[in-house]
């Protein structure tokens, strides 16, 4: 199995982060097989979902309404809502996999492979990609 990490800066704020391009490339002449995606983080996760249409904007109110960044969290340090950020992957998980073929992604017409991260305290993050072939 080929591994590699990459490292991205999502800022001060609440972020979808599309990590399609990136991914494309990593399995770019890599035969058949299977893309999987891990965040190593407490506090992201990764969603597998349509960009750039509204749908980014769209999730991040949606875990906003479902998880506020007030100060009803028990685990709490860092910027106000610390806590939601280690709740949330328990709905978006801290992976994701994606079949390639011929060296190219499977994915739907609209869809991309999106790091989210609500940590503000964190902006540097890190993505493993690992190509399992076929």
């Amino acid at each position: 199995m080929d591994s590699a990490v990459h490292s991205y800066t999502t800022g001060g704020e609440d972020v979808v982060l599309d990590l399609t391009r990136d991914a494309a490339a990593w399995v770019a002449d890599r035969g058949d097989g299977l893309l999987h995606v891990f965040v190593p983080h407490a506090t992201a996760g990764l969603a597998i979902i349509e960009t750039g249409a509204g749908s980014d904007d769209d999730l991040l109110a949606a875990l906003a309404d479902l998880l506020p960044a007030d100060d009803r969290w028990r685990h709490r340090h860092g910027s106000p809502g610390h806590g939601r950020s280690h709740v949330m992957p328990a709905l978006l998980p801290p992976y994701a996999s994606v079949p390639v073929i011929g060296g190219t992604l499977a994915l739907g017409t609209w869809q991309s492979i999106c790091l989210v991260d609500l940590n503000v305290d964190n902006v540097v993050r890190e993505v493993r990609f690992s190509f399992l072939a076929g």
